[in-house]
């Protein structure tokens, strides 16, 4: 079965229809063929992802080169383990942190915890071998459906990356997280602009055409003394 690359040229496409035939409901189908007609879905299967995922930090990385040897990072909300993966694969120390559980990953350290424990960045920074260089979270609550009640829930996951971001990064590190259609806003965009000197909004190509999602970007940590 021949489907896009994921580079979106189109060519050589092959749309796969989803039968009604059987017990599956529509939206079950729907899914299903988004699936069989997604090319980053075949990608990551044939260069071993555990998830999608893992090409929208591929992508961040080619605009922001942020994944280096030996660099420090952490990742929040880090199961499957598609973006542990990919910072492992560029020789990065890698820790990851989720409250699901996650099958074990050639190079990364992964504690099955809860981010609002007091003595979990404490613990993940001890496993890194000292302050971050880039803290990254592709956190999302559960889509509601309902625009502003999934921003909200969203917007609570980015502040818990936030403060262990603050915690845990050294002065001129790079932290990433997931936010909703119209970005980090209001006193959460103040706080962030407080302590980094860039922030950038961005939609990685493999983010889905008809997904709200945006990927915060902010860069240039600032040290607690310069952040005023």
């Amino acid at each position: 079965m021949k489907t896009r690359k994921p580079d979106g040229s189109g060519r050589g496409e092959v749309r796969v229809k989803v039968k009604k035939k059987g017990a599956l409901k529509q939206s079950s189908r729907e899914w299903l063929a988004r699936q069989l007609n997604d090319p980053y879905v075949h990608a990551a299967r044939s260069k071993g992802y555990r998830s999608r995922a893992a090409f929208k930090l591929v992508e961040l990385n080619e605009k922001f080169r942020f994944l280096k040897k030996g660099a420090r990072i952490l990742d929040l909300g880090a199961a499957p383990g598609g973006w542990s993966q990919v910072a492992a694969n560029a020789g990065a120390i890698v820790v990851g942190a989720d409250v699901l559980e996650m099958e074990a990953l050639p190079g990364v350290i992964f504690f099955h915890a809860d981010l609002t424990d007091a003595e979990t960045p404490g613990l993940l920074k001890d496993a890194l071998g000292g302050p971050a260089d880039v803290v990254m979270s592709d956190m999302a609550a559960p889509t509601t459906g309902h625009r502003e009640t999934d921003h909200i829930r969203t917007t609570a996951l980015v502040e818990i990356a936030l403060e262990v971001a603050e915690d845990t990064l050294r002065p001129g590190g790079i932290f990433i997280a997931k936010v909703f259609q119209g970005g980090a806003t209001g006193t959460l965009l103040a706080r962030i602009k407080k302590s980094f000197t860039k922030v950038a909004h961005v939609k990685p190509p493999a983010s889905r055409s008809d997904s709200v999602e945006l990927y915060m970007v902010a860069a240039g940590f600032k040290a607690k003394s310069a952040r005023g």
